[in-house]
C-alpha cells in the first residue's frame, strides 16, 4: 500500500475522496500518455471517459479498453462539445491541458457545462513562478515545451469559476509534501526506471504547478 501511495500521482492525491466512489463518472481531459489505464489502475470502479485530440495520442489498446467512452475533439481549434452530454459527470480533470491553449478560460467554461450539480473539477498547470525556473530537459521551466502557448493566474481562474457558479475549495501552488521529504527516493527511482532524473520530481519543490479544485453549484 504504501509503495502504490508513494507511485499515486499528486493529482490523485487531492482527488482521492471522490474519485473512490463507485461509478462515479470522470472525464479526464487530455487523457494521452496512458492516463486511462493509471487511472484505473488506482481507481477501478470510477467510469472513465476520456477526451483527446486524437485516440492514438500516446495511448495503446489498454488505454482504450480503460475508457467507456472517447471524444476526440481538438480543443485548441474551433470545437464543438454537442457530441458530450450536458449535466452527465462527476468530475472533470484538466491536468496540464490549459497551457496548450489560448482559449483554456472559455475551453473551462463550456466543460463546465457537462459537470453535475456538486460535481468537482481539478485544474492543474504551469505557475507563473515557473517561467524563471531553471531550464531542463522535459518541463522544469515553462518554455521547456514548445508547445506551450499561454500562462494562466489561479487567482483570475478562481474569479471566473466563481463567476461561473463554483465554489473553491483549494488553490494555489502544488506542494506535495511527499514529493518534497522524499525527493531523493524519486530521483534514484526515476534513474533506475528512465535513465535520466525526470524533471517532474523537482516539480512539487520549486512550485512548477498551480492547481484549483472548485466544486459546481
Amino acid at each position: 500500500m504504501l509503495i502504490k501511495y508513494l507511485r499515486r500521482p499528486v493529482r490523485f492525491d487531492y482527488l482521492n475522496k471522490w474519485l473512490n466512489k463507485k461509478h462515479f463518472k470522470v472525464l479526464d481531459v487530455g487523457c494521452g500518455n496512458h492516463s486511462p489505464s493509471v487511472t484505473k489502475k488506482y481507481f477501478p470502479e470510477i467510469d472513465y471517459y476520456g477526451l483527446d485530440m486524437v485516440k492514438n495520442y500516446n495511448s495503446d489498446e489498454e488505454d482504450l479498453r480503460c475508457m467507456e467512452k472517447f471524444y476526440e475533439v481538438d480543443l485548441a481549434k474551433s470545437y464543438n462539445l454537442d457530441i458530450i452530454p450536458d449535466i452527465f459527470f462527476d468530475g472533470l480533470i484538466l491536468s496540464h491541458v490549459i497551457e496548450h491553449l489560448e482559449n483554456g478560460e472559455k475551453v473551462i467554461l463550456d466543460l463546465l457545462h457537462k459537470l453535475n450539480t456538486n460535481g468537482i473539477i481539478y485544474i492543474e498547470f504551469p505557475s507563473p513562478h515557473s517561467v524563471y525556473l531553471p531550464r531542463m530537459k522535459g518541463t522544469l521551466n515553462f518554455y521547456d515545451d514548445p508547445s506551450h502557448v499561454k500562462l494562466y493566474n489561479v487567482k483570475k481562474l478562481n474569479n471566473l469559476l466563481k463567476e461561473n457558479g463554483c465554489i473553491i475549495l483549494k488553490s494555489g501552488i502544488r506542494h506535495s509534501l511527499k514529493k518534497i521529504i522524499l525527493l531523493p527516493l524519486y530521483a534514484v527511482s526515476s534513474l533506475f526506471s528512465f535513465g535520466n532524473i525526470s524533471s517532474s520530481v523537482f516539480w512539487d519543490i520549486t512550485g512548477f504547478a498551480s492547481y484549483i479544485i472548485a466544486i459546481k453549484k
